[in-house]
């Protein structure tokens, strides 16, 4: 916790769990259903009863909800005490007694505290190895916590090259201080507006509807447009480098949607038991 705090007052961290503390307010029944859908149709399985499934840096906890709902004994953990926090309370809401849902605050860049959690069925991670400040790390350690022939589901940021760049000097001087913050936010909202009716415009998409569309996997497009800005740290890549990475340490590629603009590609393996 202490090493969370100092690199937010340093400006080196967003305040993700601060974010998601927020979107509890206006999380419901829908958008429960809607994540669930969302993880349903990645995995291809509408059961998870009896599966081990691991959610690094699980955020608002939203998708360890959605895992426990559908029978899978969950282990929760989150570098951001408030995230933990959040998580929590999800837990506390909807399976205050479980014991087959477990949270804690942890980091899947120490491998002192991997090393005590074991294998699992499913591990999932979505949106959140890029922001760790060692991406290749995170994606190192993350591949070792997937059992023999489980899952691992995982989204990482697009690498456009020099708009990525871009972008992360803005999310930088996001997190630098509350005048930049502030600065930042009021500048980008043109932004946002111009580029949602632009891309509504060549899909001929009504662009109110389209905005609100961005709110799938249980999402609210206020939230995600603030993570989004705040991201940092922010690493990238392209879809290849993630394929060939797994793929050379013998993990099959099951579904990949990809994307051209902003946003996660993502990505779900299978680890084959050597024979």
């Amino acid at each position: 916790m202490k090493r969370h705090m100092e690199e937010v007052a340093a400006g080196q961290r967003f305040e993700f769990g601060k974010n998601w503390e927020s979107f509890l307010s206006v999380l419901n029944d829908e958008r429960i259903k809607e994540a669930e859908k969302s993880l349903t149709e990645m995995l291809e399985h509408k059961s998870l009863i009896d599966k081990q499934f691991l959610d690094i840096g699980s955020g608002s906890g939203l998708f360890s909800l959605v895992a426990k709902r559908l029978g899978a004994k969950v282990h929760s953990f989150d570098y951001d005490p408030e995230s933990v926090a959040c998580t929590a309370e999800l837990k506390r809401r909807y399976y205050p007694d479980n014991s087959e849902w477990t949270v804690e605050e942890g980091s899947i860049l120490d491998e002192d505290f991997l090393n005590s959690l074991g294998s699992f069925d499913i591990v999932y991670s979505w949106g959140v190895l890029h922001h760790t400040g060692d991406m290749w790390k995170a994606l190192e350690n993350t591949k070792n916590l997937v059992s023999d022939n489980g899952l691992l589901f995982i989204a990482i940021y697009n690498d456009q090259g020099v708009i990525s760049r871009i972008w992360r000097r803005i999310k930088k001087a996001y997190c630098s201080g509350p005048l930049a913050k502030r600065l930042i936010s009021i500048l980008m909202i043109p932004f946002f507006v111009v580029q949602n009716i632009a891309i509504s415009t060549i899909k001929r998409r009504n662009p109110i509807k389209a905005w609100l569309n961005k709110g799938k996997r249980g999402m609210s497009p206020y939230h995600d447009a603030k993570d989004w800005l705040g991201g940092y740290p922010f690493e990238v890549a392209k879809p290849e480098e993630i394929f060939d990475y797994y793929n050379n340490f013998g993990f099959t590629l099951m579904k990949m949607i990809t994307t051209n603009r902003n946003g996660c590609n993502q990505f779900v393996f299978q680890k084959i038991k050597p024979l």
